[in-house]
């Protein structure tokens, strides 16, 4: 009996629940179904961004974007740095989240540092990241001037390969948000397997790679999804670091869209490319949750 008004009642407050929602999920679909609408219909059209004397030009703005290089190097670029940030979290973000959570000295600090790139706006710092580029009066190269190796100064902007790594150490830094994911999903934990295996023996790096690491299972596909479709809309981080320089070859697939609407008429072309991109991000995120009901 009291089983029966229990599941009652838990029916009557999500139904409560979803009344309230139902006005924000209105309005937030409808303007979802109006911008994708929009854009389907400008993709088709060659427009400038006064969007007047627009001409009809079929599915050529997504043959153009399907065969031009450069869209196909920012594809790849986006899943290559994504495959860099995925790889710098659930290597360096999952030992310093466990380093921070075990008390070891100096947390706090590494806790502040990591964490800076997400209490400020990701365009200022990455701002500030580009202006330590510089060739002449950048940081990086002041600091070997310094210390005596200037074998060591690089155009970092001006190589694709110096460009990349570039990318790659602002990445890696970035990891501040699947720090917080592992910090906070640790405390689940079972803390008496833990203590049982210390009793056992087992040092702390057998803990953190054969019982933390498989522990935090969820967490790990939670840090790989967000991170890897946080990848396409890190726009303010490539275009304020980089630029996407050299010749665009570390621009990925946001800054390739900005680069692109900037043409004369060429709206109609990046909405092109948006559409492929979005379809692109849907399919991983797609393949994502079959991979993870298989896994249940």
């Amino acid at each position: 009996m009291g089983s029966g008004v229990e599941a009652r009642k838990g029916r009557s407050d999500g139904l409560v629940a979803l009344l309230f929602l139902i006005p924000l999920l209105f309005f937030y679909g409808l303007y979802y179904l109006y911008a994708f609408g929009f854009l389907a219909q400008v993709s088709r059209q060659r427009v400038s961004l006064t969007f007047v004397n627009a001409v009809n030009v079929g599915w050529d703005n997504f043959r153009l974007v399907a065969t031009d290089p450069l869209f196909r190097r920012s594809v790849l670029n986006t899943l290559l740095f994504a495959g860099i940030s995925i790889c710098a979290a659930l290597t360096v973000g999952f030992l310093l989240a466990m380093m921070i959570s075990t008390g070891v000295r100096g947390r706090k600090l590494l806790y502040g540092i990591f964490l800076l790139p997400s209490l400020i706006p990701l365009s200022l710092f990455a701002t500030v990241f580009g202006q330590m580029l510089e060739t002449k009066d950048g940081a990086f190269n002041s600091l070997f001037r310094a210390v005596g190796l200037p074998g060591l100064q690089q155009d970092w902007l001006g190589n694709t390969g110096s460009g990349y790594a570039a990318v790659a150490i602002l990445l890696v830094y970035l990891i501040g948000l699947p720090i917080m994911y592992y910090t906070s999903d640790v405390t689940s934990i079972n803390l008496s397997l833990i203590e049982s295996a210390t009793i056992d023996g087992a040092g702390t790096w057998q803990i953190f790679r054969l019982m933390l690491f498989p522990l935090l299972r969820n967490t790990h596909k939670t840090v790989i999804l967000s991170v890897l479709l946080g990848s396409f809309r890190a726009f303010d981080v490539i275009f304020f670091s980089t630029g996407g320089q050299p010749g665009g070859r570390t621009s990925i697939t946001g800054t390739y869209i900005y680069n692109a609407a900037l043409g004369n008429d060429r709206v109609g072309y990046a909405a092109a490319a948006s559409l492929i991109v979005l379809v692109i991000a849907l399919l991983i995120s797609f393949g994502q949750l079959l991979l993870t009901r298989k896994d249940r």
